[in-house]
């Protein structure tokens, strides 16, 4: 195959748009694709880092919250939760809004959208504002979330299919990568003594760069149409839920964890705000530095089967935790949970490589081969991203509001850690059940494909 001869931009629509993209064809994707893809993979992830570091910030903002702001450990659980609540549930419309607007309209609309729980987060951190007054302020930072959905669903158009874990693990982790970022950013301004309005001043130029630079170096793939059919697809496909099963035990872990962490060291061994910055960014940092890793291993390995191992790995870190937890020992504590935190990022790798594996055995199974089937595994992936997304990051919120339940029950996140190891033994299984398991049927495969065949092919995702 020869590539297209039309140039990789052409400026229709008012904008940059790409009119013919086909990653899957070696000879357009080493001539002209490679380039351009991982042009618009670097800016999609400095979009997406930024938006985490928004989402996230009343992570590292209730560190800074004292006494006098009146607010009690269960107030400030609850306030993040509703913040993880909202970018999971703004995970949904992002990541259509890819096919309505372009990916690169809508990165830069969705970086530009920043600036407004940013602004109003300086305006209001100050004691003497009403805890209602946070939360509604809590609400407004949620829309950071969405970005990762947006950008996710738009590098997954760009790149082949053998290269989609390596890409996505790199977008995936340098957007999470924005949540130990600010950690640090406040840890230096903690000790500087700075106050929040700081750390939040410094992000405003940021956002607009980020705005700015997607506008001058990002694409619009024509390709990529806003096709309600595919959502609807997607959700009545079991794999889709499946798979935001998984992503709750994974990524799930990881934004709670994030949200979490400084706050249980605040509470259960009695760490100030310093003391808890000083550690807080370590796990989410290790965590996204390692996201493109198990994408990596997925690609050589199957996304399945390193995601089935990393699931024990973390069952026996949080094993280690309880134990920790139990014995009040702070120091055997926090290495389990960077450790916990390193595995969730392994596995936010590994399960989202099997997205898109996952329809490409699915059109294989269903007799389509070639370009047809790349373009089915990319309609339905895309599709399903945001689906899985939302629910996945809807386990950060459970994980805040179990933190919240056990400290008003028990004084300490010990309970909490016990039915996080029982979510985390359900996933290993659900996992080795649908997707390595032998006899395993695929749950949407066409009884027309034997079955040994289909078993095959998704044992590889």
């Amino acid at each position: 195959m020869t590539a297209p001869s039309l140039p990789p931009a052409t400026p229709t629509r008012g904008g940059r748009w790409i009119q013919q993209w086909d990653p899957e064809d070696e000879t357009f994707w080493n001539t002209t694709g490679e380039k351009v893809a991982r042009r618009n993979l670097l800016f999609s992830v400095l979009s997406e880092h930024i938006g985490f570091s928004i989402w996230t910030m009343w992570s590292v903002l209730v560190l800074f919250m004292g006494p006098e702001y009146g607010l009690t450990p269960a107030d400030k659980f609850l306030l993040t939760s509703v913040v993880t609540l909202v970018g999971a549930v703004v995970r949904v419309p992002y990541t259509f809004a890819v096919a309505v607007f372009g990916g690169r309209n809508w990165t830069i609309v969705s970086a530009g959208l920043l600036l407004v729980p940013t602004v109003a987060a300086f305006a209001v951190m100050e004691p003497g504002t009403s805890f209602s007054t946070f939360l509604l302020v809590g609400l407004l930072a949620g829309i950071g979330g969405g970005n990762f959905a947006s950008s996710m669903t738009n590098i997954n158009a760009f790149f082949p299919l053998r290269k989609k874990g390596w890409a996505l693990g790199l977008n995936a982790g340098g957007g999470n990568i924005g949540v130990p970022v600010i950690q640090l950013a406040a840890l230096a301004i903690i000790g500087a003594g700075g106050g929040p309005r700081v750390l939040l001043g410094i992000y405003i130029p940021l956002i607009v760069l980020a705005a700015v630079l997607a506008a001058r170096y990002m694409d619009n793939l024509a390709s990529v149409r806003n096709d309600t059919g595919a959502a609807k697809d997607a959700a009545r496909d079991a794999h889709t839920w499946i798979m935001a099963f998984l992503y709750i035990g994974t990524f799930g872990s990881f934004i709670g964890y994030s949200f979490a962490f400084g706050q249980v060291l605040q509470n259960q061994f009695d760490r100030t705000p310093l003391e808890a910055a000083y550690v807080t960014f370590i796990g989410p940092l290790l965590g996204s530095l390692i996201r493109p890793v198990g994408g990596r291993l997925a690609d050589r390995y199957g996304g399945a089967l390193i995601t089935l191992w990393n699931f024990v790995g973390m069952g026996a870190a949080t094993a280690v935790l309880i134990v920790a937890s139990m014995r009040e020992s702070p120091v055997l504590f926090t290495v389990a949970f960077v450790v916990l935190f390193v595995l969730t990022g392994l596995g936010n790798g590994s399960t989202y490589k099997m997205i898109p594996g996952i329809f490409q055995a699915k059109a294989l199974a269903q007799g389509l081969d070639g370009e047809e089937a790349a373009a089915y595994g990319r309609r339905l992936s895309g599709a399903s991203m945001g689906l899985i997304g939302a629910v996945g990051a809807l386990g950060g919120v459970g994980i805040n509001l179990a933190f919240r339940q056990s400290f008003l029950s028990h004084g300490s996140g010990t309970g909490a850690f016990v039915a996080f190891l029982a979510c985390y033994a359900v996933c290993f299984a659900v996992t080795w059940a649908v997707y390595l398991r032998r006899p395993a049927a695929a749950p949407s495969a066409t009884s027309a494909v034997p079955e040994e065949k289909s078993q095959l092919n998704y044992a590889k995702v």
